[in-house]
């Protein structure tokens, strides 16, 4: 596994939640964070159907076009009585003509599970894949994994996403009531991130 030995890591995201999540999470090790919409990259089309695919198109897509090491998160929402929809589509589900509505997307998910009349709880998953890409073309893969259900109405004003209706496992709170500092030591990508810096930062 190749370790990661510079100094400035680009983090292949317009996501600006998903960005200040990441910087957190990288505040340790005294590493300089950019993002590509600071680069002014564009945002290059996912046409992978796994979250490991259109990682790894964001992470090397960044890479080439700055010559710096970089790192695309691909995440998402499995719901099980969806037969684990959203998943890779979840950022799909929100798109509108003026942006990214996910207040739309969560109230579409829970009409679909009421007419499905899909049992309680209503199990889902956040997942999350993390590609460090190099120039060279070389990567490393880490996954991670946050179980939980959803509820309603949605609680919260923390986070992003679906974090107002996902209650994480053990929890009687949603992500989006949750404290930043808890949710980035619990997650998802906190899982994929303890992986990573197990890999190539530790």
């Amino acid at each position: 596994m190749r370790r990661f030995s510079g100094t400035e890591l680009l983090v292949a995201t317009h996501n600006s939640g998903k960005l200040h999540e990441i910087s957190a999470l990288l505040e340790p090790f005294g590493i300089k964070v950019s993002s590509a919409a600071e680069h002014g990259l564009p945002e290059p089309q996912e046409t992978e159907t796994t979250f490991i695919g259109n990682a790894r198109i964001k992470a090397h897509a960044a890479a080439r076009a700055t010559g710096l090491p970089a790192l695309a998160d691909d995440s998402g929402i499995e719901v099980e009585a969806l037969d684990g929809a959203p998943g890779v589509h979840t950022a799909d589900w929100a798109e509108t003509p003026q942006g990214r509505d996910f207040v739309m997307a969560m109230t579409r998910t829970w009409q679909m599970l009421e007419e499905r009349a899909a049992p309680h709880p209503r199990r889902a998953c956040f997942r999350s894949t993390l590609v460090l890409a190099w120039p060279d073309g070389h990567d490393e893969v880490f996954e991670g994994r946050m179980d939980g259900q959803l509820v309603w109405p949605m609680r919260g004003a923390q986070g992003h996403g679906y974090d107002p209706i996902f209650q994480p496992e053990g929890f009687d709170i949603t992500f989006a009531e949750m404290a930043p500092e808890l949710k980035n030591r619990i997650s998802h990508r906190a899982d994929a991130f303890r992986k990573l810096v197990q890999g190539c930062f530790g």
